[in-house]
């Protein structure tokens, strides 16, 4: 079973989602939370697998329960909102959100995104994907920073950065295996290698590297 904890402050779409993750089979709903601050006592009480956050959260907003539970390794994120592009998708991504869906997105989105997120698979809504790579190649993204030093990868073996370049295209490791000929528990371990090596949270916060880079 995949023990989700949902973190939404409207009652109402809490509920919605409950009721939506509460018809799959394979999925548990562990707990709620109506604030950020809740969802971080709640994580480090029950370790979910998932935590679904909304981003605009009272007390401590989704943001910034995402890099406390992240930072603690309490469980993988997946961040909902309703906006498909602002500061709050590029807040998330670093704060090492291993997923970004938007709250319009239908049931069985939801539950494969968390499905996703839960065998250790990034994920970002298609929409959000094909304007974050648009950003990214007008070089307008907000509040990037510095620019990636492509130094980084002098850590990685060549394939691991031929599976980085993959996982910037944002292909699933059953794609990437298709494509480099490879066994799909083989690129898993490539995808936790090249993170620890490259000092990342998330396989999105790998993406994301791999576009400031050009991969």
């Amino acid at each position: 079973m995949i023990r989700v904890l949902v973190a939404e402050d409207q009652s109402a779409v809490r509920a919605g989602l409950v009721l939506i993750l509460g018809s799959a089979p394979d999925i548990e709903v562990a707990g709620e939370a109506a604030d950020g601050e809740r969802a971080v006592e709640l994580a480090r009480r029950l370790r979910p697998d998932v935590v679904l956050m909304d981003v605009q959260m009272p007390v401590l907003d989704g943001v910034s329960a995402t890099r406390r539970i992240v930072a603690e390794r309490l469980a993988d994120v997946l961040v909902l909102t309703t906006f498909d592009l602002d500061e709050y998708v590029f807040g998330a991504l670093r704060a090492g959100a291993a997923g970004f869906l938007l709250k319009h997105a239908e049931a069985r989105e939801l539950l494969e995104a968390v499905r996703t997120v839960a065998r250790g698979e990034g994920v970002v809504a298609p929409a959000v994907t094909r304007r974050l790579i648009a950003e990214f190649a007008a070089g307008a993204v907000p509040e990037r920073g510095a620019a990636a030093d492509p130094a980084v990868l002098e850590d990685l073996t060549r394939r691991e950065r031929e599976v980085l370049g993959c996982v910037g295209e944002g292909l699933s490791n059953a794609e990437i295996a298709g494509r480099l000929d490879m066994a799909e528990g083989t690129v898993k371990t490539h995808v936790s290698r090249l993170l620890a090596k490259l000092g990342l949270r998330s396989r999105v916060q790998a993406a994301v590297l791999a576009r400031e880079l050009g991969l």
